[in-house]
């Protein structure tokens, strides 16, 4: 979450995930696979160039790889034949329009469908309304929308954080049994405001991600889907939280029936 208008400075949110959980046997197994090194820096190429302030040079990205210029240039030949990067009039490095060729296809039901409930929540709250997926270790934002009048705090599509720091990486775990999430946390114990967000139904947060910046979010459970929690984030100020908490869970509650998710008794 950042106020800036700006991805953040580092780089690179159903009860079964689409993909097993690192904890899991199967995520166990993956991690413990060798990793493609030339694979490796050409995905870490992409987050560099993506999430940087300014486009970088391929000097700049090559530093940061810790590869020589014509490793790195290679790198970026590959990509840029596969239209995932390019180079402006100056020779910096930018995105392509195969990355939004991909990223269309990136749990692409459940970001249309959160988008019109995202939408009423960013105009109602003045508030920007995102959805947050699990990402292994991290929380990472699947869709944002920002309120058509005033200036909110932003939270760009892409921006991740640790899982255990802020409201939306808190909902997320929230919205696992405990069996499954002491396996994805590899025995780790989560923090306690975990448990108090499942008890409660939301997740409250502030200053933990950003200085001056808080967040609510509910867990937002789908079959078929990646954990997930539908939040908002602001600029940090006394507020009913828990009516911001029912709030968000009535949209969470339309989204997830409308991916065909059976309202619980208890809501019928």
């Amino acid at each position: 979450m950042n106020t800036s208008g700006r991805p953040p400075a580092q780089v690179p949110a159903s009860r079964t995930p689409a993909a097993p959980p690192a904890g899991s046997t199967q995520g166990r197994a993956a991690a413990s696979a060798p990793l493609s090194q030339t694979l490796s820096r050409g995905l870490r190429m992409l987050e560099l160039v993506v999430a940087a302030d300014e486009a970088p040079t391929i000097a700049d990205v090559a530093a940061q790889l810790g590869v020589h210029r014509s490793i790195a240039y290679r790198i970026l030949r590959t990509l840029e034949s596969h239209g995932l990067l390019t180079r402006d009039s100056t020779g910096r490095l930018i995105g392509a329009p195969g990355l939004a060729v991909l990223a269309l296809g990136v749990q692409q039901d459940l970001r249309t469908v959160a988008l019109p409930e995202l939408t009423a929540l960013a105009n109602e709250l003045q508030m920007s309304a995102f959805v947050a997926v699990w990402g292994q270790e991290e929380c990472v934002t699947l869709v944002t929308v920002e309120p058509s009048r005033g200036h909110a705090v932003t939270q760009r599509p892409g921006t991740r954080h640790p899982l255990d720091r802020g409201a939306p990486g808190l909902a997320v775990q929230a919205g696992m049994d405990p069996d499954e999430l002491r396996e994805l946390m590899g025995g780790v114990r989560p923090r306690a405001e975990v448990e108090q967000a499942r008890e409660r139904g939301f997740a409250v947060s502030s200053n933990e991600v950003l200085d001056g910046v808080s967040s609510v979010a509910v867990p937002l459970r789908v079959p078929g889907h990646l954990p997930a929690s539908l939040a908002v984030v602001y600029a940090t100020r006394r507020l009913d939280v828990e009516a911001l908490g029912r709030r968000l869970a009535h949209s969470a509650g339309l989204v997830a029936t409308r991916l065909g998710q059976r309202p619980a008794p208890s809501d019928q």
